[in-house]
Formats: C-alpha cells, structure tokens, sequence
C-alpha cells in the first residue's frame, strides 16, 4: 500500500488524510521561495526584542542575559473581552478574553532554540511550564507556540516563541480531548501511550529517549512533521520533573538539527504544545504531546502549500510518513 494512493486516519482529531505517494517526483516549474541568506549577529540594535532595546510600545527591554518573557504589545487577546455576545439562530458570536505572552530564549539573536545547549533548552522549558501553571489559574487553554522563519510569518527573527492563554478551549484542543476521552472511555487506556509503545523502535520513529519520543505520525499532513510524546504520564509541562525536562531538552536539541541539516537551512516550522485543558477537571485519558509543523517539502526553497484539494476537500500529502522519517533518520543530530 506504501506507493499507492491510500487514506491514513488520525484518531487524534478524528480525521482522514490521503497519500499520494511519489508526487514528489513530478516536474516543478511552480513557486520557488530561496531563503535568504540568515544574517548571524549576536546583537542587532535594530530588533524589538534584544536586550535594552526599545519595543515598538515604546517601552525598553530589561538587560536580560538568559529567557526573557513579558505581555505582548500587540496582543490577539486582553483579559477583559468588552464584547457583547448575541445569537440569533443563525448568526452567533461570543467574547473571547486571554492573555498573550512573548517568550525570548536567549539574548542572543543569532541563536535559534535548537542551536542552544541543553541546560539553556532546559530553562526555555521551565519557563513553558512556569507560564503555563500561572495563566492555566485564570485561563482553561494555554497554547505554547513557535513560528520560526519568515516562511512561518515570525514578526521578528531574534529566536521566541509566544504563549497564548484563552478563555475557551479552541478547535484543536476539543477535539483532541474528546478523541482521547472516546479512545479512553472505549478500551481502558490512553490512546497518546497506546500509540507510542505501537510506533518505539519502528520505521516512523526519528529520535526517543527513556522519557520522549519523536516520530513523524502515521497520520501525518505536512512533509517532515513530528509529533513529540511524553513516556510518563504527564497531562501537562507543569507536571514535567526535572529528569523529563532535561530528556526533553536533549530531545528538542537532536531533533531541531536534524530539521536543520536536512537542507542545510535553518529549517522553518510552526511548533506547539497541546496540554489536557487547565479547568480542574481530572482527564487521566490526557498525554502531553507536542507537533512541529514544517512546511518544506523538496528543498529549502520548495514548501509544501495547503491549497486546492487540501482546502475544498482534505489534507494531502506526497511521501510517506515512513519516507520523511528515514529521511530526517540519516540526517546527523548534531551541528557543524
């Protein structure tokens, strides 16, 4: 079935993906985006986010030297909503309040999270799970996330990531609870730890560890994607001890290389954490996980692009899983 046109099901949101295997040999004469040369300075005076430099706010950076993380200036939502919800069968809206945070790694701006030592990543993921245990107090949804790369629409090339707590539990999140409840609910076991022990030491698998594993999925959509899963029991970073933390830092460390050395390029992605939702309500069905979404698909200069069947129909993919995760395999996890 490998190199013929099938669908894969993804029992974590509860859709369908087709694969095309070997689309990836078709000639291309479409867009080609070169990557620009990455500019490798430690300090930029110009950048909103180095350390004593002006915002865009007006206000100044403090003299940071190690993760630095404040409100965002520019924030896509406030605590206090201020709108007014309505229904009226047909059209409905409601409120929407949160807090919006920005997440620098370092000072330095020529060093992306990957390119950091380990006890820096590590510190990265304490203040993950730090934010995440402060603003999980006010709000059920905390979204931890990175855009990295102009082809991912960053606002800024000095290395963070963003944290973005909400008052209602978004798409995702829902429907990953609700899979996870039905696969829980249905055979006694938790579908995230069910999914891990059928994927260790298998041909999807790219990088694990005694307390993580990386693989690209079975149902993966994009390229290169992985999906990042916690051995422990763990619903959330908060819940992390310092031994899963510092094998989480490896593991990012080793993985991020790869995506880089794969087209010798700082590899662009959108990379997130999905935690069981902060409302106090027990979910033992609920496994820590994390997705890195690149979208590269031939060279650093051909991505992948969601459009046409993958908008009016479903997502769609042109090498397999199976495929990207040899690929990522054979690429060194360490740097030059």
């Amino acid at each position: 079935m490998a190199g013929r046109a099938h669908r894969r099901y993804n029992p974590l949101i509860d859709e369908w993906v087709l694969v095309s295997a070997g689309r990836t040999q078709r000639p291309w004469l479409g867009g080609v985006d070169e990557p620009a040369a990455p500019t490798r300075v430690a300090y930029d005076p110009m950048c909103f986010l180095c350390p004593g430099n002006e915002r865009s706010s007006g206000e100044a950076n403090p003299p940071y030297a190690g993760v630095h993380a404040f409100t965002n200036d520019f924030p896509a939502l406030e605590p206090q909503s201020g709108a007014v919800g309505f229904d009226d069968g047909l059209f409905r809206a409601v409120g929407a309040a949160g807090t919006c945070r920005v997440i620098c790694y370092s000072a330095a701006h020529d060093l992306s999270l990957g390119e950091l030592p380990p006890d820096r990543i590590a510190a990265v993921i304490d203040v993950w799970a730090d934010e995440s245990a402060e603003l999980g107090q006010r709000d059920p949804w905390v979204q931890i996330f990175e855009n990295r790369g102009a082809a991912m629409g960053a606002s800024s090339p000095h290395p963070h990531g963003q944290v973005w707590a909400s008052s209602i539990v978004p798409r995702e999140g829902a429907r990953e609870d609700a899979a996870q409840q039905t696969h829980f609910e249905r055979s006694g076991s938790v579908l995230l730890a069910d999914y891990v022990e059928r994927e260790r030491r298998g041909p999807r698998v790219v990088e694990e560890n005694e307390e993580w594993s990386a693989v690209v999925p079975f149902w993966a959509v994009w390229p290169f994607e992985t999906l990042l899963i916690a051995r422990s029991a763990a619903g959330s970073l908060p819940e992390l001890d310092r031994s899963s933390r510092a094998a989480l830092a490896d593991l990012l460390r080793r993985v991020l290389a790869r995506y880089d050395g794969l087209f010798d390029t700082p590899f662009p992605y959108s990379m997130g954490w999905h935690q069981a939702p902060f409302d106090g309500r027990s979910r033992p069905w609920w496994r820590l996980h994390g997705h890195v979404y690149p979208p590269l698909l031939r060279s650093a200069a051909v991505r992948k692009h969601m459009v046409g069947y993958e908008l009016l129909s479903e997502s769609q993919r042109d090498l397999t899983a199976e495929d990207a995760a040899c690929r990522l395999r054979l690429v060194a996890p360490t740097r030059r």
